[in-house]
């Protein structure tokens, strides 16, 4: 199975790479990507969801998702 990765961008939406496919609450198909990321809104704000439309920035959305230090 081939690796996703999921990087929350600081202060802006979470970009998914690898061979994925988006469905929505039934089932039926969004979008898919095998290669280039899918930003994936995590400001509630895009007129676009779940795809991000860049409202992050227009909102001011702060976020900086780190790994714990061991």
């Amino acid at each position: 199975m081939a690796k996703i990765i999921i990087m929350p961008i600081d202060d802006g939406p979470n970009h998914i790479i690898g061979n994925l496919e988006i469905v929505d609450g039934e089932g039926k198909h969004l979008g898919s990507s095998e290669s280039i990321p899918v930003a994936l809104c995590r400001c509630g704000q895009s007129q676009n969801k779940p795809f991000c439309d860049g409202s992050h920035a227009i909102v001011g959305f702060k976020s900086q998702v780190r790994a714990p230090q061991e």
